[in-house]
């Protein structure tokens, strides 16, 4: 027989208190007295009470659910960002609830206008490719729900950010094949409208820049590795001036170019190097292996909650406004092996 679990009667009755004393003992307000709240906790450990969320929540007006509006969890980055995510809810007591766009603006439109807002406390956004979503933070804001972007941001003022530091990990994977001894590198990039494909852009034409390297070429397209294969095959075919090595946006993206070169009978490392941006763990798979600029995706997770979870705490998104840069670092594997 289960045994019945323990009220905040039990405990009243128990140091002949009143219910509501308990209560506000429980919850730790101004009005009760340090020595009040202790015994109410001793007496609530030796009863072994188990407070009601969904009541509490119901008079504090919380959910203590939080959206996390993403592109996609099927590859490695998504995936690790969102254990990230979902281990610091866990910690603090909070749920998450996946809005899955799949790198669709017009999904994203959809499920950011049906959004259940009396379910959310706040809400993770990572944006698609072609976001729309600037028209919709000021009702977002209106509602009281605290959003914080990570990843794929959007430049707008008033909202906290968490991003890899894509500008010098950029510059770092353009320094790294010049050390290789690769002169010509080409980058395959993301959509132009995105702030992470924008940094990484500026990223490699410093790093260029700084060693005198005059060849540039950049190739925007999506970010599959279907858009590298079709990139590198856009390089290759149309420019005089072949690259001698490729910096993809992305791990996907620098694997379709592996694809491609290897169709073309190119060898990969000796004849162009080739070096992404993620360490998914594909690119230890594929062959040659793949060096890379590996992304902090966890700690990017982590980060994002910790920053929603204070703001609901503090009640304030403006005063909290945080941008939060994590650092990359280079990965150095078989495809950028000259010899």
């Amino acid at each position: 027989m289960l045994r019945r679990s323990s009220t905040i009667k039990d405990i009243a009755r128990e140091l002949n208190i009143s219910v509501a004393t308990v209560s506000r003992a429980l919850r730790d307000t101004y009005d009760v007295s340090r020595e009040t709240r202790e015994r109410v906790l001793e007496v609530a450990k030796k009863l072994n009470y188990k407070p009601n969320l969904n009541a509490l929540n119901l008079v504090q007006r919380h959910t203590r659910n939080i959206g996390v509006l993403i592109p996609t969890i099927t590859n490695y980055y998504f995936s690790t960002v969102i254990t990230g995510i979902q281990e610091t809810a866990n910690l603090h007591g909070y749920n998450i609830i996946l809005y899955l766009t799949n790198d669709s603006a017009e999904t994203e439109e959809r499920l950011i206008a049906e959004l259940p807002f009396n379910h959310i406390d706040g809400l993770l956004v990572c944006v698609s490719s072609q976001t729309r979503i600037h028209k919709y933070l000021q009702e977002l804001s209106e509602r009281g729900i605290s959003v914080v972007f990570f990843d794929r941001v959007i430049e707008e003022a008033g909202f906290s950010k968490v991003m890899q530091d894509d500008y010098n990990g950029a510059f770092m994977a353009v320094e790294h094949l010049l050390s290789c001894g690769y002169r010509r590198i080409a980058h395959i990039t993301g959509p132009s409208n995105l702030l992470l494909t924008q940094n990484r852009v500026k990223g490699y034409m410093s790093a260029l820049q700084q060693f005198d390297i005059e060849y540039n070429e950049v190739v925007s397209s999506g970010f599959s590795r279907l858009d590298g294969q079709a990139d590198t095959d856009s390089l290759f075919s149309q420019t005089a001036d072949k690259p001698d090595a490729i910096f993809a946006v992305n791990d996907r993206k620098a694997i379709g170019a592996i694809l491609e070169l290897r169709r073309r009978g190119i060898a990969v490392g000796k004849e162009v190097g080739v070096i992404g941006f993620t360490n998914d763990s594909m690119g230890e798979v594929i062959s040659p292996t793949l060096s890379t600029i590996a992304e902090p995706a966890f700690e990017i997770g982590q980060s994002s909650c910790e920053l929603i979870i204070n703001q609901l705490i503090s009640k304030s998104q403006v005063s909290s406004v945080q941008e939060i840069l994590l650092p990359c670092h280079l990965i150095t594997r078989e495809s950028t092996l000259k010899s």
